[in-house]
């Protein structure tokens, strides 16, 4: 195994057994994180839901059947940590606000990891962000001023970054009267996709734009 390799699995293996967060986790800790050193693709979203918490498995909920489809790959490719990470801004459920929602990730979560991970990881083809989260912390500056408008600005952070809406039933009314989303970002988010995870793909190849 070549050094880098041992440094993230040392950083994963440090991140699976993390307790920074346990006293804000009515649920409990189980950090939950898919990533490897020849994945080709990284998806940045908030923090694990529910579903993902019972089970370990990011995105393996409603949202993530449609975050599939947006991408137009299947589980067997998602799921893959040689082709697809998954990583969120907190790796454990943050528990339910006064309202039902999924309270917001715990900060001291993305300041212990999320540069020390993206150190390790490596350089990805194509980077998916989920979220204000994930937009305020990779997008350095960059993010427009909420969700919307950074989506609907996602050509500004191509063909590397594509910023996306969380995909959860909750934005089927933001998707309604966006119809521009599933009409050009869509599209554009599969050819990347597919072209991300083409064998031939290299650092001298023309993504779409």
């Amino acid at each position: 195994m070549a050094a880098s390799d041992r440094k993230l699995a040392k950083l994963l293996t440090d991140i699976r057994a993390c307790r920074i967060c346990e006293r804000h986790l009515s649920h409990g800790v189980r950090p939950v994180i898919h990533a490897s050193a020849r994945a080709r693709i990284c998806i940045v979203a908030q923090a694990p839901g529910i579903r993902v918490h019972e089970t370990g498995i990011s995105f393996n909920d409603p949202s993530g059947d449609r975050l599939r489809e947006w991408m137009g790959i299947g589980r067997d490719v998602f799921y893959d940590e040689d082709k697809v990470a998954i990583i969120g801004m907190a790796h454990c459920f943050p528990g339910y606000d006064v309202h039902g929602g999924d309270l917001p990730p715990p900060k001291e979560c993305a300041e212990a990891w999320q540069d020390k991970l993206f150190a390790a990881l490596p350089v990805f083809d194509l980077t998916l962000l989920i979220g204000i989260y994930a937009f305020d912390w990779h997008l350095k500056g960059c993010a427009k001023k909420n969700v919307s408008e950074t989506v609907k600005a996602w050509r500004d952070y191509t063909p590397a970054i594509i910023p996306l809406p969380h995909p959860s039933w909750r934005n089927n009314a933001w998707l309604a009267k966006n119809p521009w989303f599933a009409a050009e970002l869509l599209p554009y988010l599969r050819r990347r996709v597919k072209q991300a995870l083409r064998p031939t793909t290299s650092s001298s190849s023309s993504p779409p734009r």
